[in-house]
């Protein structure tokens, strides 16, 4: 017998129990997009590394370490999308749909990084991202945060997550704090994890964001950001947070919110719960008003999000248990030769809104009956060479037994009375 080829680690099969609940949700959240006029946008899997270099920033974690690269035969290096928000952005620059525009967009799909794989976060993993441009006003800012509020409504998680957000400031903001963040550190250099000395030259920012205690213990009197803020940056968060306070959406300002992709100014936000140990995080973004620029467009504003699809699956799972796998309203169950006259039968049904499971398999009828228990349905169509003749079939309700004879012209209102 040959070997057995399985997954490759971190790459995982959505089983058929699994795609009920995968595709139910995103429905919900997709009618929530449709209302807010927010349209869908497919990118590629596969872009040019250059992109993601350029647009997510070479001294991040996902360009440094994350990325699935490899160069093609004609020697270009190319990498598996790591993210939604590059792509987007460079297919709004390549078909003209940015400048002097406003674009909503979402994208839905599988993105793909080289981590080690853990509960909720994976090699490949699917991703639902919001991409606002053209707008910059903390009202937009404000409305995309409220409708994310609508989809913690709407799958019933509003009370297991809660809304952080920070502002970051101008790019040149940071860079000043970030000199002076660097000066206060190196003095405490043997005090921080590896991840944060290793940051110190690439990415100080991202060093607020650490885990490690003996690090946020040396953090506890750094320099803060926010004395270094322009009065536009400072003026523009506090009208964010007048906004959602008017519309009744609370929220907590955490100071070390940076979020870890360089393209960020002023707003950034996570949704995050307690009840998924260290995955914390369920949807994050912020604003990004140079990243189109910076992708060779002209300069447009722009604000979005990513959610993390799997997470947020897990949330729901955790909190309110898997969704079964709604059953089939009717099990046809065929006694002999039958089959012409069944698939007829089953096609009038389902052209009238029934879910019907026909058993073309036939077999014994007590083994067909075991099997119409066990599908779910409430009902049992008996099919035979002599109801088939007559355009007739036997209706039976398998909780209590009950039993009738129906013609089939008359089928589909018996069975909706």
């Amino acid at each position: 017998m040959s070997k057995v080829i399985k997954s490759l680690r971190g790459f995982n099969d959505v089983l058929p129990q699994d795609t009920y609940q995968f595709n139910s949700v995103l429905r919900t959240l997709e009618q929530i997009l449709a209302q807010y006029c927010i349209n869908e946008i497919k990118v590629p899997y596969l872009e040019s590394t250059a992109l993601f270099a350029r647009g997510v920033g070479e001294a991040t974690d996902i360009v440094e370490k994350e990325m699935f690269s490899f160069t093609t035969n004609d020697q270009e290096s190319v990498s598996l999308r790591p993210e939604g928000t590059a792509g987007t952005m460079r297919a709004c620059i390549e078909h003209g749909l940015s400048y002097n525009q406003e674009q909503r967009l979402y994208y839905f799909g599988p993105m793909f990084r080289y981590e080690r794989p853990q509960k909720g976060r994976y090699r490949q993993f699917h991703q639902l991202g919001v991409e606002i441009l053209g707008i910059r006003n903390p009202a937009l800012d404000a409305e995309v945060l409220l409708m994310c509020a609508e989809f913690w409504q709407a799958l019933g998680l509003s009370e297991y997550v809660t809304l952080e957000i920070n502002t970051i400031g101008t790019s040149e903001a940071r860079a000043n704090y970030g000199k002076a963040l660097v000066a206060y550190l190196e003095a405490y250099k043997d005090q921080l994890d590896a991840d944060s000395q290793r940051r110190l030259t690439s990415n100080p920012l991202r060093i607020l964001d650490s885990k490690d205690a003996n690090t946020q213990a040396v953090l506890a009197n750094a320099p803060v950001l926010a004395d270094f803020l322009d009065q536009e940056s400072k003026d523009y968060f506090e009208q964010l947070k007048a906004i959602l306070t008017a519309n009744g959406q609370e929220f907590v300002v955490n100071p070390k919110l940076v979020r870890g992709l360089d393209y960020y100014n002023d707003t950034v936000f996570e949704w995050t719960t307690t009840r998924l140990g260290a995955q914390a995080t369920v949807c994050a973004g912020g604003r990004y008003d140079r990243l189109v620029e910076i992708l060779g467009g002209h300069a447009t504003p722009g604000f979005g999000f990513g959610l993390g699809y799997e997470r947020l699956l897990l949330l729901i799972e955790e909190v309110q248990g898997k969704q079964e796998t709604p059953s089939a309203d009717v099990f046809i169950i065929n006694e002999g030769d039958v089959a012409s006259y069944s698939l007829k039968v089953a096609l009038q049904l389902r052209q009238a809104g029934f879910k019907v499971l026909n058993n073309l398999a036939g077999g014994k009828l007590k083994k067909q009956f075991t099997k119409a228990d066990k599908s779910g349905a409430p009902l049992a169509l008996i099919i035979n060479p002599e109801l088939s003749a007559a355009n007739q079939v036997n209706v039976k309700r398998l909780a209590t037994g009950e039993q009738e004879t129906v013609d089939l012209a008359n089928l589909v209102a018996s069975l909706k009375a």
